[in-house]
């Protein structure tokens, strides 16, 4: 069983070495542990840190891509190494490398195949009371849309079987915590969380300016995650507002055109009309869309399978040798019936 333990960097040669020499270097059920960091367009000696430290690879951006481009460079390249388990964790040793081993616990029993890292967020001294409360917030958001009970949404410490790695997408280039637990609950995937410790505050988080600003980021990725993964439904919502508006007021104009008093409502007949139509259209829009999300399952499908040939060396030797085997029985037998033939001509 090989872990994999990938850091996103960006920057980070002040505190990467306390990060890595916080990692484990044994756990039980492990037999080996490699370490990779993802340079993503640093400008300090990230890199020369990580090298003089030991980490076995090195995945480098000549600019910054951002932490969801940098997260899925890491999935891939510890794939492409034979990583049966990839655990992400952080640079500024925010959470503590004692608890990969706890991270680790549910996918080496078979019981799942993402782990998220649960904070303590009301312990947590360096969280301000106001970031507590959108931290919990943005987790109840998410817990609604992907259908799971993660109670900590936004960590980034979390592990994945190779299974789930290889079915890893995520679209948008802010940040991969909130789309990746909608995708896996959207896609029945086996997701659980586990109780972490956190390490005190080394620098203030880059991944947001402002708290304006992480919660416009964080709603928007999560709506794009919903119109991805529930486009009709979303849609249907939406549409259904104005339609049932110009509906009610289609019916107030019907009362008083029965009742002989139609004169000078016609304008509420113009606006029930429109507001319907606009109701109707949103519906076709989401009905369109809900087709092109069962296109993009059937790419994931694709990108599945994909990365099973190029990454999974055992499948494909299976299938290099079943195919090999084919071919030999194909040419045995036709081989048999050549001779066959030699036999009746020779008669």
């Amino acid at each position: 069983m090989k872990l994999i333990i990938q850091i996103p960097c960006y920057n980070e040669a002040d505190t990467l070495e306390i990060a890595l020499n916080d990692l484990p270097k044994k756990l039980d059920g492990i037999d080996e542990i490699e370490y990779l960091i993802i340079n993503d367009g640093s400008h300090d000696k990230t890199v020369e840190v990580a090298m003089n430290w030991g980490v076995h690879h090195v995945v480098s951006f000549t600019r910054n891509k951002g932490l969801a481009k940098g997260f899925m460079a890491g999935i891939e390249a510890c794939l492409s190494y034979g990583a049966d388990i990839i655990v992400n964790t952080d640079a500024d040793n925010q959470y503590c490398g004692e608890d990969i081993e706890k991270l680790i616990q549910p996918i080496l029993e078979g019981k799942a195949d993402i782990v998220i890292g649960e904070r303590p967020i009301d312990q947590t001294e360096h969280f301000s009371f106001l970031k507590k409360k959108l931290q919990h917030l943005g987790s109840w958001v998410v817990r609604k849309a992907s259908k799971t009970d993660i109670p900590d949404a936004p960590s980034g410490f979390r592990a994945f079987s190779r299974e789930a790695a290889m079915h890893i997408n995520v679209i948008n280039e802010y940040t991969y915590t909130l789309e990746t637990i909608v995708q896996a609950g959207r896609n029945k995937m086996a997701i659980t969380s586990v109780p972490i410790r956190t390490n005190p505050e080394l620098r203030k988080s880059r991944l947001f300016s402002s708290m304006g600003s992480y919660v416009k980021k964080s709603m928007l990725t999560i709506l794009r995650a919903l119109l991805m993964y529930r486009s009709l439904a979303c849609l249907t919502l939406v549409g259904a507002i104005p339609f049932l508006i110009g509906f009610g007021i289609g019916v107030r104009f019907l009362v008083f055109y029965f009742n002989g008093q139609s004169a000078g409502h016609v304008q509420s007949l113009i606006l029930a009309c429109t507001l319907m139509i606009i109701g109707f259209m949103t519906f076709v829009i989401g009905l369109l869309a809900d087709v092109m999300s069962a296109n993009r399952k059937i790419m994931e499908d694709v990108q599945y399978h994909v990365r099973k040939l190029m990454y999974d060396k055992t499948d494909t030797r299976v299938w290099q040798e079943a195919a090999t085997q084919a071919l030999e029985a194909e040419n045995a037998e036709g081989s048999t019936v050549e001779s066959g033939e030699e036999k009746t001509n020779e008669t």
